[in-house]
């Protein structure tokens, strides 16, 4: 293993940068699709047609068309307009959620790993008590003894998620904390939060990335299950997971768009998600960069 710059030169970043995604086409869909995401996320709200909150009873339940591209709902909303709206609190569910159990569960397995002892000892019987119980279910109970707030919601999903960082971060810093860069590096001086910062945490990083891309998407089908139990997100605010929730009444009686589109849009998002693992990992990666 070699030793991780302190600092890498912007140029070179963003040349190492370009050319993962060049050498690999299915990163740069992922990417591409990632990038339409943020937009809808971004300027969805700007640039849809109809207000997603408006209702019009005279045009209820009517079928995909060029007027209502993803048709209308039970009571004349626009369902192309609530999906594309919905993409922004998604997203921000899904990515504070991540980002939250991202740095917990990394300080948490970077300390434990690098100094062990009774620390490691406490961490492993907390994090052994949270995946004691099936994750979904233990979201819901947080949600329900806390409140249903988006709050609440990017909390539980926080907590049934930051398991898997602690325990990948744990392992990977205990195997290099007696590696010869290491020893290196605090030979040359730096304390040893500085050689776990600086030096270890960062040969760390790429299967971390390939976790946090489907934590991402673990994250906002997560937020979709809660809101589809009563449990999440509260209408009438555009949410994938009540959109699916309500047109699944309607199914039976031919109203298939009312589900579909929503259920889709949430299928895109995973997926491309998941596709994003192995891009993320080349661009951190330490070893693939010259």
């Amino acid at each position: 293993m070699t030793d991780t710059p302190n600092s890498a030169k912007p140029d070179n970043a963003w040349a190492h940068m370009v050319y993962v995604l060049r050498a690999n086409p299915v990163t740069l869909l992922a990417f591409a699709m990632f990038a339409f995401l943020i937009f809808c996320a971004l300027l969805g709200p700007s640039v849809v047609p109809y207000d997603p909150l408006q209702t019009n009873a005279s045009k209820a339940l009517q079928a995909p068309s060029l007027e209502h591209w993803f048709g209308t709902d039970q009571v004349g909303r626009d369902v192309f307009s609530r999906v594309i709206v919905a993409t922004r609190l998604d997203l921000t569910i899904s990515v504070a959620a991540v980002a939250l159990s991202f740095v917990v569960g990394s300080l948490l397995g970077g300390v434990a790993g690098y100094w062990g002892g009774w620390l490691d000892a406490v961490l492993n019987r907390f994090l052994d008590t949270i995946m004691a119980f099936p994750l979904f279910v233990l979201a819901m109970g947080i949600v329900a003894a806390l409140g249903n707030t988006i709050e609440n919601i990017i909390y539980a999903t926080a907590i049934i998620n930051m398991p898997f960082y602690a325990r990948l971060v744990r392992a990977e810093v205990n195997i290099r904390r007696d590696s010869g860069f290491a020893h290196a590096a605090k030979l040359s001086g730096n304390s040893d939060l500085r050689v776990l910062a600086f030096h270890i945490f960062p040969n760390a990083l790429p299967p971390m990335m390939v976790q946090v891309s489907l934590n991402l998407g673990w994250a906002i089908l997560n937020a979709a299950g809660l809101s589809f139990i009563g449990l999440g997100v509260r209408p009438p605010t555009p949410e994938w997971g009540i959109m699916v929730a309500e047109g699944a009444n309607f199914i039976v009686s031919g109203e298939w768009w009312l589900a579909v589109f929503p259920g889709l849009w949430l299928m895109i998002a995973v997926f491309t998600f998941n596709l994003l693992g192995d891009g993320l990992r080349d661009i951190v990666d330490p070893r693939k960069r010259t």
